[in-house]
């Protein structure tokens, strides 16, 4: 069993984008300027969005972080929005989700100007990945992309299977994995709740690609021998004797699978890092793009 070391990978990512920021600074170009709102104070969209942020420090693009109250209203966050798209210094921007109960999330995605959709959420990013055109892919399964092309994992004629069909990992992961493309050209099986059997249906797999939620769904019954598991998962689970109270669980009950996986990744350090990475990849291809539309 080999890890596919996502700490490692997305390390490898971040330099080389840092190099190539160095290189604009020097040219005395423009640096990639990501831009992230959040509203409210959720827990964890506060974790995630200040690694961003630190993220972008690190390799050298400008950053803004704007903050918005929880009670900020649909017609607020609308108006924000539009500001950064008609916003130069801006090359792209998230909103980080959940978004408070009160707001249609989809509306405010769809509000996003594709050009700087950095996230790959809009519905025109989405269909345009599906027909293998120019995109921003969703920085999760760019990641897990990366992380079979700079393993070497073979895909083409592979069978995968994709559990969950969330609009943000499991459907552009079925649609990516399928492309003419590599890593793509494999046979995909979407899987999700109402899916019948479908230990039967994962133990023809040669590459498992989990984005449940539940942890430690998979086991190793479930799998064959030799194949190569992705944990997307990421999921808090109580636990007295840690002193944090918890303990962070992916969807795969990793010791099991890992004797039978013959590449696996690690829940944290796997798929985790590589989405920041991959954002920020985002980010400069968004840079990129808008100068030569400038040019």
């Amino acid at each position: 069993m080999q890890l596919l070391d996502g700490k490692k990978v997305s390390e490898e990512i971040k330099n080389e984008i840092a190099a190539e920021v160095a290189q604009m600074k020097q040219r005395g170009e423009k640096v990639p300027h990501l831009a992230a709102v959040l509203v409210g104070s959720n827990g964890a969209s506060l974790t995630y969005v200040g690694s961003k942020v630190k993220t972008c420090e690190k390799i050298g693009f400008d950053s803004t972080l704007v903050s918005l109250p929880e009670e900020t209203t649909e017609e607020e966050l609308l108006a924000k929005i539009n500001e950064l798209n008609t916003n130069d210094a801006i090359d792209g921007f998230i909103v980080q989700l959940p978004l408070p109960k009160h707001i249609d999330e989809q509306k405010v995605l769809n509000a996003v100007d594709p050009d700087k959709d950095v996230d790959g959420f809009h519905p025109e990013n989405f269909g345009r990945m599906a027909l293998e055109l120019e995109s921003f892919i969703p920085a999760t399964p760019f990641g897990i992309l990366q992380l079979l092309e700079r393993n070497k994992i073979e895909t083409k004629g592979k069978n995968v299977v994709v559990i969950g069909r969330s609009n943000i990992v499991g459907k552009p992961m079925s649609l990516l994995m399928s492309r003419k493309a590599y890593p793509g050209n494999a046979t995909v099986t979407l899987t999700h709740s109402a899916t019948q059997n479908i230990e039967e249906i994962t133990r023809e797999a040669d590459i498992v690609i989990t984005a449940l939620g539940v942890p430690e769904f998979l086991k190793a019954e479930m799998i064959k021998e030799g194949a190569v598991i992705v944990d997307v998962g990421i999921t808090r689970v109580a636990d007295e004797t840690n002193p944090k109270g918890y303990v962070i669980k992916g969807d795969v009950a990793f010791n099991e699978v890992a004797e039978k996986a013959s590449w696996i990744t690690p829940v944290p350090g796997g798929v985790g890092p590589m989405t920041i990475a991959m954002l920020m990849k985002n980010t400069l291809i968004a840079r990129e793009r808008r100068a030569k539309k400038n040019n």
